[in-house]
């Protein structure tokens, strides 16, 4: 009687641990998932946390690995973020339901944000042709729809404004005539409201007429560093210049700034967007304005008579004095 009572109980458990694996292997089934999205099948699109709309199940683990090609660049929007955080309102990431973006730098991916909670993020962009978002959704509720965004493989930076300069990797220009310039008009930082890839540097290039200047005015500064903003403080900056060198008249921009106006001196007015591989902000919006010198353009300069010049002039005065006699 015990060996049949050891040998039903034995039976049970083997049953119970096999509903337990099998509903195990059922979740990591439903709620795991890898995805590769190439640029030369895609080059834009949805992506979403596992069931979205619907709540996604516990222990979800996704990876959304995007590969572009040369100067593409990977373009997050974020349209719905709903994951579940604990009531304790932390504000870390770690060890909560989570999304994980990540870049790659020297080789390797890093991480350079995590995403929790349900504040919609700001768009992200890639440094390169490589992004990856990791999901990891430790614990799951009724309430927590996860999160739904738009991809773009772009090689404009996001810079909606301009003309792209093909010879450079990140380069527009801005002309005050001609079939595609104007007067005035607008333009930011890469991916401007979202924060500004690492790894950049992008330049705008403003070509005014003979006897115009280029006015900029600076709505929004948020760009990370330190001033001076050099290199040792491993600072972000934006450049000004009236050459294609560095111009010292102008010294380099960076932190968070009130609104403020730059002048270029001629027609010609270069301003850089410089960004290493450490942190990052949400960048600048500017607008800009071509403007008549008006210094130059009524100003007659003096001409220095000397020699044949003078005899010359003497010779005009003379004629034009007989030519007055003869009437």
């Amino acid at each position: 009687y015990s060996m049949l009572l050891m040998a039903t109980v034995f039976a049970l458990l083997v049953a119970l641990l096999a509903s337990v694996l099998a509903k195990d292997l059922e979740d990591v089934k439903a709620s795991s998932c890898d995805v590769i999205i190439n640029s030369d099948s895609m080059k834009n699109g949805t992506v979403s946390s596992p069931s979205f709309p619907n709540p996604y199940a516990p222990r979800s683990h996704c990876r959304y690995d995007f590969l572009g090609r040369g100067k593409e660049r990977v373009q997050i929007v974020f349209t719905d973020f709903n994951l579940y955080h604990p009531t304790d309102d932390s504000k870390e990431c770690e060890s909560i339901d989570s999304l994980m973006a990540y870049v790659q730098i020297e080789g390797r991916m890093e991480k350079i944000d995590n995403f929790c909670g349900s504040m919609v993020p700001k768009p992200l962009m890639s440094n390169g042709p490589r992004l990856m978002l990791e999901f990891r959704g430790i614990y799951s509720s009724r309430y927590a729809r996860g999160f739904r965004a738009t991809y773009t493989f772009t090689e404009n930076f996001g810079v909606m404004t301009g003309v792209q300069h093909d010879a450079l990797p990140c380069a527009f220009m801005f002309n005050s005539t001609g079939p595609q310039g104007s007067p005035n008009g607008t333009f930011s930082s890469p991916n401007f409201p979202g924060f500004y890839p690492r790894d950049t540097e992008c330049h705008y290039f403003f070509h005014g007429d003979n006897n115009q200047r280029v006015r900029l005015h600076f709505h929004y500064f948020d760009v990370e560093g330190v001033l001076p903003c050099e290199a040792t403080s491993a600072s972000d900056y934006v450049e000004f210049s009236n050459f294609m060198a560095r111009d010292r008249k102008y010294s380099r921009h960076c932190g968070q700034l009130k609104d403020f106006e730059i002048e270029s001196d001629r027609r010609f007015f270069r301003v850089t967007f410089w960004s290493n591989d450490r942190l990052d902000g949400t960048g600048f919006n500017a607008s800009y304005q071509f403007i008549d010198d008006v210094d130059t353009a009524h100003t007659v300069r003096p001409t220095l008579i000397t020699g044949g010049s003078l005899r010359h002039t003497l010779q005009v005065w003379w004629l034009a004095w007989f030519l007055v006699l003869l009437r």
